[in-house]
């Protein structure tokens, strides 16, 4: 049935061409939200990658498998679209009547995004020489981390050490040698080595666990309810707190709840609408106005260590329909 349908979509069936590339779509586009770190543009590659290929199936020649020349394309789309387009800008502070603290430093990745939880089901799980479990090669931290890597260095460690490719194989989707992607790893895994924060820390509990739910269900009460005591019982002496595309990024929980009572205390109020970004607790989040109706006004998401939260990332309104959040809610 698969020569059947490869000699169909090679003379032109359009139908024979999306029955042999459905099944790798999400996997792609995954692999495009690594590489790029925003959704939105990862959307944009993979409608690249699945355009290039269509056009060019005529010259598929089956020596390799049809999910390897597809990630061969993919790969080289998100090259190009890093090399050739520049990052976005990162955005100025905009809450009114809220002056934040001295952020503790500005952040580098302030282009990142989240990937909601239902784009990860059913994607193919990793190969066997991955070193990354799928959970933390979706992870914000990880993502963002990714991002500060060279081009072709984040490819290569993305396909040998994520998705566990042979040197071979990647040397062949970059139109490389063997040696050259050996070299190109080694870099990635001392750089992402220097990025990333160092192991020790506590486990995260498992997603939808009684003590996640537990974990989550506190800090939605901490929050709608604006209790900085509630809030300082849930972080981690290291916590961290980001807000992309503001640079502004704070470490330590001192100053994080520092920054949660400038919120606070300009008299700012908000419902919670639970969702999952990156393998993580997520929340859309509702500003409470005098007419009842809350405003969205942005997308919380944690990450968890143990029984606390050790990171709160916050992001613009604008991801909430990609979660497919309502841009308000009735009053209630």
């Amino acid at each position: 049935m698969t020569a059947e349908l490869i000699a169909r979509a090679r003379a032109g069936d359009g139908e024979a061409f999306r029955a042999l590339t459905e099944p790798h779509r999400r996997e792609l586009q995954v692999h495009c939200y690594r590489m790029l770190g925003s959704f939105q543009d990862a959307e944009d590659a993979l409608q690249d990658t699945l355009l290039a290929a269509w056009q060019g199936f005529a010259g598929f020649e089956g020596r390799a498998s049809l999910r390897t020349w597809l990630y061969r394309i993919a790969t080289n789309r998100c090259l190009n679209a890093r090399r050739s387009a520049g990052r976005r800008q990162a955005k100025q502070w905009d809450v009114p009547n809220v002056v934040p603290p001295e952020p503790t430093r500005l952040g580098e990745a302030f282009w990142v995004e989240p990937i909601p939880d239902t784009l990860l089901d059913g994607v193919a799980p990793l190969g066997p020489e991955a070193l990354y479990e799928r959970s933390e090669s979706v992870s914000l931290a990880f993502v963002t981390a990714l991002q500060l890597l060279p081009p072709r260095q984040l490819a290569v460690l993305i396909l040998r050490d994520v998705l566990g490719f042979h040197a071979s194989e990647v040397a062949g989707m970059l139109d490389s040698s063997v040696e050259s992607v050996k070299s190109a790893l080694k870099r990635a895994r001392a750089a992402l080595q220097e990025r990333r924060p160092a192991p020790g820390g506590e486990p995260a509990p498992a997603p939808g666990s009684p003590a996640e739910d537990a974990i989550v269900a506190r800090f939605v009460r901490a929050w709608e309810s604006a209790d900085l005591d509630a809030l300082v019982g849930l972080l981690t002496d290291d916590a961290f707190m980001a807000m992309p595309p503001m640079p502004f990024e704070y470490e330590g929980r001192d100053v994080v709840i520092r920054f949660c009572g400038n919120i606070f205390g300009a008299g700012r109020r908000f419902d919670l609408v639970p969702t999952r970004a990156n393998g993580q607790p997520a929340f859309g989040a509702y500003l409470r106005t005098p007419s009842g109706i809350s405003h969205g006004t942005g997308l919380y998401v944690l990450t968890l260590a143990g029984e606390r939260i050790c990171a709160l990332t916050r992001f613009e309104n604008g991801v909430l329909p990609s979660f497919g959040l309502p841009r308000s809610l009735p009053a209630r």
